[in-house]
């Protein structure tokens, strides 16, 4: 636990946060305006497809989150030059790219799971890569077997070591017919940044296709990719010889919208997220509205808020994109403790995620998680082995509690949650809620909640 610790407050100092917990008092609606910048899912890949361009990049709407700062210290360790060339802007000259050490990738790694998809570019680029221990949020074994397996596909050769991973690639990359066993955002993204490069045609099948992976294929697109969305998520690459660097604005940050807007129904709030479109956040909307929420689409964002009335439960089963996000559902199950009824989520994306709800039920929420899932009741989504299933009923008080984050979306749930209950709560290891949501502190203010934190 100690770790975890230390490694959010290594984390929240990169963005300037210096304490590493906030003192919340609740009862207060959510009200005002805020805005998001880009997506986290996104900004951090297409830094690390900066590698890629033999001419400068430039990054447009970059959040200033810590795994944000993570990829440009690695960028750097590889001789990378990271400019701010304007507030949320960066420029990457790649024109030196140079080898690095494991001890100097994993200094500046930390806990971040993002080193896996610099493979790519890197063997691309020097002709080997070096991937130390990987971390990241603790909600699940998230395996690297697809990864290594997309690479070894192309030709890469693994070697595993006591200090990490050694890969290379001794005769190049070569373009490959690869069917990931489930559309995994990573393992894809991973495909993306290696066959655009490699020599021939890449056949990419049960592809993820997220709204963040349309952005990333517009971003190699820019840079001069050839690549077919073909139906039935198959992607086609055609390897090209020399890529050039891109400019780009960034998709904005759907999951921290829906947080902002969960936070809206829960309080009894009204929020207005500037930057928030529609047609990303179709899925969620649906689920919102069914809630009981209400939303005003406008053209510089949307509006959230809760118009009165009592709450509705609903069933939700996370998936991938098109499905509802096993992101949002953390968020949403904190606005479900005070929907009228018995609600269900099934979520069948990550093994762990429900593991934050035990604090939710010790601060008085009523929610009875199921390890193995409910099989019995019918569903749209196909059912996973490792699934969980969480039963939450409503109405409940919440009420004040010391609680520890444990990840990035579950850290957000528990700000929620003590906005939403009688008395004060306490927050710690808020320094991992930083890795996703660009100055939450600040924004919490600027929409009237009742908290203290030294920063």
């Amino acid at each position: 636990m100690m770790s975890l610790v230390t490694d959010a407050q290594k984390a929240g100092r990169r963005v300037g946060l210096t304490s590493d917990e906030i003192v919340i008092t609740g009862g207060n609606p959510l009200i005002g305006r805020i805005g998001v910048r880009g997506a986290k899912n996104l900004a951090t890949k297409a830094m690390v497809a900066a590698l890629l361009g033999e001419t400068p990049s430039v990054l447009r709407d970059v959040p200033e989150i810590s795994d944000v700062d993570v990829v440009r210290g690695l960028l750097e360790v590889y001789g990378v030059v990271v400019t701010s060339t304007a507030p949320g802007e960066l420029q990457f000259d790649t024109s030196n790219v140079e080898k690095a050490h494991f001890a100097e990738i994993d200094a500046h790694a930390g806990s971040s799971r993002i080193p896996i998809l610099f493979c790519g570019p890197l063997l691309h680029r020097l002709g080997e890569a070096r991937i130390p221990d990987l971390g990241g949020c603790r909600i699940g074994d998230r395996p690297i077997d697809f990864h290594l397996d997309a690479l070894r596909a192309f030709g890469a050769v693994v070697d595993k070591g006591y200090e990490g991973i050694y890969i290379t690639a001794p005769d190049g990359l070569k373009g490959a017919n690869i069917e990931l066993p489930y559309p995994s955002v990573g393992a894809t993204e991973q495909v993306l940044l290696t066959a655009v490069r490699a020599k021939g045609t890449t056949e990419l099948k049960n592809a993820a296709i997220e709204p963040e992976i349309m952005d990333l294929i517009a971003i190699l697109q820019k840079m001069g990719a050839i690549i077919s969305v073909e139906p039935n998520r198959v992607i086609l690459i055609e390897g090209v010889d020399r890529l050039e660097g891109y400019k780009h604005r960034a998709l904005f940050d759907r999951n921290e919208v829906a947080s902002w807007a969960a936070a809206a129904l829960a309080t009894r709030g009204d929020i207005f997220v500037e930057g928030a479109l529609q047609s990303e956040l179709m899925t969620f909307l649906n689920v919102f509205r069914k809630v009981g929420g209400a939303f005003d689409v406008e053209d510089d964002g949307i509006r959230f808020y809760h118009p009165g009335g009592e709450l509705k439960p609903v069933t939700v089963e996370t998936d991938v994109h098109p499905g509802f996000m096993t992101d949002w559902q953390q968020p949403l199950i904190v606005a479900l403790t005070q929907a009228n009824g018995i609600s269900i989520v099934h979520e069948t994306v990550y093994e762990n995620r429900l593991g934050f709800t035990k604090s939710l039920n010790d601060m008085g929420a009523n929610i009875v998680v199921h390890p193995q899932g409910l099989p019995d009741v019918p569903r749209r989504v196909a059912r996973r082995d490792f699934e969980q299933a969480a039963v939450i009923t409503g109405p409940t008080k919440l009420h004040g509690a010391d609680v520890l984050v444990p990840d990035l979306r579950g850290g957000f749930s528990y700000l929620i949650a003590a906005l939403v209950a009688e008395g004060t709560s306490t927050i710690s290891n808020v320094g991992i809620i930083s890795r996703g949501y660009e100055h939450f502190i600040e924004k919490l203010a600027a929409l009237g909640a009742d908290f203290e934190y030294e920063g």
